[in-house]
């Protein structure tokens, strides 16, 4: 398999998780929250975070597989290490939060480690392509 393609299935489980994960909550407010880390709030009109935290993870996964179906790799690896603030920020608010360690790490850090992992993938791969290309001319990654 070539680094390309294990490029772009980086890509698509990156953009495939957090869809899941909106979709979840969005779905299914009371069972989402679980696997979180952070003890939700059943009552009032709390329950308004799951709307916003599934709409959110809804666009960066949505933005991720545009992005890829259009062709735009370079771009796609730009937004993906942006997007990788996404978990950091929900692991920082797992341990600030009454949540462990253990979940801030193991659920939301090694979640960051794969999105940064397929960002630094999808830029080198456009520095290859413009190393490699013809003299004088330059290629879009």
């Amino acid at each position: 398999m070539s680094k390309q393609r294990i490029t772009t299935a980086l890509v698509i489980l990156t953009a495939a998780a957090p869809l899941f994960f909106g979709l979840n909550f969005l779905l299914n407010p009371h069972g989402a929250p679980d696997g979180f880390g952070i003890e939700p709030w059943p009552q009032g009109n709390a329950q308004g975070y799951f709307v916003v935290k599934g709409v959110r993870d809804l666009a960066v996964g949505a933005t991720a597989l545009i992005l890829l179906a259009l062709g735009q790799r370079r771009a796609l690896g730009w937004v993906i290490l942006v997007d990788a603030t996404v978990p950091l920020g929900d692991a920082l608010a797992v341990v600030t939060h009454g949540g462990t360690l253990t979940t801030a790490l193991t659920v939301h850090v090694s979640a960051a480690c794969v999105v940064l992992l397929t960002a630094g993938m999808l830029l080198a791969e456009g520095r290859t392509r413009m190393a490699h290309s013809p003299a004088g001319q330059t290629l879009s990654a």
